[in-house]
């Protein structure tokens, strides 16, 4: 058993780790970024007016945009515990840099429910769940009719092919939402796994969690859809305004489709969206290089300016003992 005075210590030791690991990976990315240079580059031939607005309201809606899942989690996790809007607000931030060192931002869970109290971490982290697979299914069910559109448009293929993709991405999407509003069925299949038993209890609280509650997770993550939609759409309407809008966002669905289905770090999220978004654009205009500038600035807003505010909350965590710091 390790003594008060060495908790105190590894705890402090800790907290170094986690935002030393943070600045690190973000400086490494950051500063060898070239196409935040190349965003640089382009709002300098833009009206310093009009950019410094879409700008300042990319970066207003990233605010809105996390206050929106701070709602969410505040109104998920009072199943398990009643905690305030504030102390929402830093385990959401907490959460955001821990996710931007860790494989497919699973991080987030471990840095969000350390403010809860330990005996309703597991359950929490439950919850949590159930909030980003409402996101998900959002992501999938625009995804995947985003792409029946990308074929039916930009690829040579029968009718019937083209028909059969349409029907697929309905069938896609809708079964995302339908497996969602029934999510206590998860508590059933981990109960029916022999080496999952031991942790079945902490999904039993799934089975609380009513339809009307899980349509107002969903609303809320629709709002939050439209928010980040609608950054990219601000920043491409500004910087690239030969871009038809409905090719644009149908371009974007497409985007948080393929980036939501690979597993990556955050840090290097930038390159997975670059990438897609440089090849998918490519179809309805030849200025690539914008496009993966426009992507990459809004990776660093959304990510990257919250990851460094969640900085100060990680302090605010005892990892060997209560929420008290």
């Amino acid at each position: 058993m390790l003594s008060r005075q060495n908790k105190k210590y590894l705890n402090y030791g800790l907290k170094l780790t986690i935002v030393g690991l943070a600045f690190w990976f973000i400086y490494e990315k950051v500063s060898n970024q070239q196409n935040l240079r190349e965003f640089k580059k382009l709002i300098t031939g833009i009206d310093s007016t009009e950019i410094y607005w879409a700008i300042g309201i990319v970066v207003f809606l990233m605010f809105l945009n996390w206050f929106f899942e701070v709602v969410k989690w505040h109104y998920l996790v009072r199943e398990v515990e009643a905690i305030s809007l504030w102390k929402a607000v830093k385990s959401v931030f907490c959460g955001l840099t821990w996710a931007i060192f860790t494989p497919n931002r699973i991080g987030e869970y471990g840095g969000r429910v350390l403010f809860l109290q330990p005996s309703h971490r597991a359950r929490g982290a439950v919850l949590m769940g159930v909030g980003l697979f409402a996101q998900l299914v959002l992501t999938s069910l625009f995804g995947a009719i985003a792409i029946a559109w990308f074929v039916s448009s930009f690829l040579d293929t029968p009718t019937a092919v083209k028909f059969g993709v349409w029907l697929l991405a309905f069938i896609y999407g809708l079964a995302f939402v339908f497996l969602y509003f029934n999510v206590h069925w998860v508590d059933y299949m981990v109960g029916k796994v022999r080496w999952l038993k031991k942790i079945q209890p902490f999904f039993d609280v799934l089975r609380a969690v009513s339809l009307r509650q899980l349509a107002v997770v969903l609303f809320i993550s629709f709002t939050r859809f439209i928010i980040f939609t609608s950054q990219y759409i601000i920043l491409m309407v500004v910087m690239l305004p030969q871009l038809p809008v409905f090719p644009m966002v149908m371009m974007i669905f497409i985007l948080f489709f393929v980036q939501s289905a690979l597993p990556t770090l955050d840090i290097f999220d930038f390159s997975v969206r670059s990438f897609v978004a440089s090849n998918l654009y490519a179809y309805i205009t030849t200025q690539e290089l914008a496009v993966m500038a426009i992507v990459s600035f809004i990776w660093f807003v959304n990510l990257i300016l919250p990851a460094i505010i969640g900085s100060v909350f990680v302090w605010n965590v005892n990892y060997f003992g209560d929420t008290d710091s």
